[in-house]
């Protein structure tokens, strides 16, 4: 099996998405691939255990990428072995009311990890550059003053938007937030695959909409909004991986290696030790226990 190398994968320089393959199966075999993932995420698991005793750092893990492109089983599979208490997914789907009544971020904000756990979002604030920049008109119903007409949502627009999110990410960040983006590199003929067998399937039939088709006829737009969201917003302090999602079980353990990968790297990580007097105290302790029988 091919060794994972974190950097192959993180944006360091401007990436030109046509230029990356889509398909990466670590020269293993499914079984291989299956036990390679069982391995790391025991790992990442019991670093959660250490995080949350820790207690000074959160963590949040951002998944985007087409539909289809494996999202939901790759939060199912990669964090398989976490603390239910420890770990929170959120789904931002189309804006409530009550979050078009607050400024864009704001729903973000409300779903941050607290110290010592992981948050993951499926799909992510950068909904707020690629749904909304494909379909301007979205942007419409913020209620922002000075945007009245989609002609107003302009580069401009965008360029302080862009600005806005990175800020976000440093913001948090310097407050003691990891954050890891992953964006899921997915095929236009893999999608198709994928699309026939939620129809061909009964019990995937739920998954499908005539919108999936509708937004599929957009898919180059998408891809150059994508790149050129992940070329202005990666950045040392919270940087994007270009995951080739084909081979969903390859990409599960591309994201978990990644992870423990990146987590392993502070040392400052690491379980509180007891307090000295109660250190000292111990056997008197174990003693009152014992006595007890």
């Amino acid at each position: 099996m091919k060794k994972i190398k974190t950097s192959s994968y993180r944006v360091d320089t401007p990436v030109n998405l046509k230029d990356i393959s889509t398909l990466d199966d670590l020269n293993a075999t499914e079984e291989e691939l299956k036990d390679e993932l069982e391995d790391v995420r025991e790992k990442l698991g019991k670093f959660q255990d250490v995080l949350y005793a820790h207690g000074k750092y959160a963590v949040l893990i951002c998944i985007q990428g087409m539909d289809t492109a494996g999202k939901d089983s790759m939060i199912r599979e990669v964090f398989k072995d976490f603390n239910t208490r420890g770990i929170v997914v959120h789904s931002f789907k189309v804006p409530t009311p009550l979050e078009l009544n607050h400024d864009f971020l704001w729903r973000h904000y409300i779903a941050l990890p607290a110290r010592g756990k992981f948050s993951v979002f499926n799909r992510t604030h950068y909904e707020n550059v690629l749904v909304t920049r494909v379909h301007p008109e979205y942007v419409l119903n913020e209620n922002i003053p000075g945007i009245d007409t989609v002609e107003d949502v302009n580069e401009a627009f965008w360029h302080n938007r862009f600005e806005q999110i990175k800020s976000f990410e440093k913001h948090i960040v310097e407050n003691g937030t990891i954050i890891f983006k992953f964006f899921l590199h997915l095929s236009k003929h893999e999608q198709r695959n994928r699309l026939l067998r939620r129809m061909d399937n009964k019990e995937k039939n739920w998954k499908f909409s005539p919108g999936d088709l509708k937004e599929r006829q957009l898919w180059d737009t998408y891809q150059t909004y994508y790149e050129d969201a992940l070329n202005r917003t990666s950045t040392s302090y919270a940087p994007w991986y270009v995951i080739p999602a084909d081979n969903k079980e390859a990409a599960r353990v591309i994201v978990a290696d990644i992870l423990y990968d990146e987590l392993k790297a502070y040392k400052d990580i690491e379980e509180p030790e007891l307090e000295p007097e109660v250190q000292a105290n111990l056997d008197e302790y174990r003693k009152q226990l014992e006595s007890e029988i």
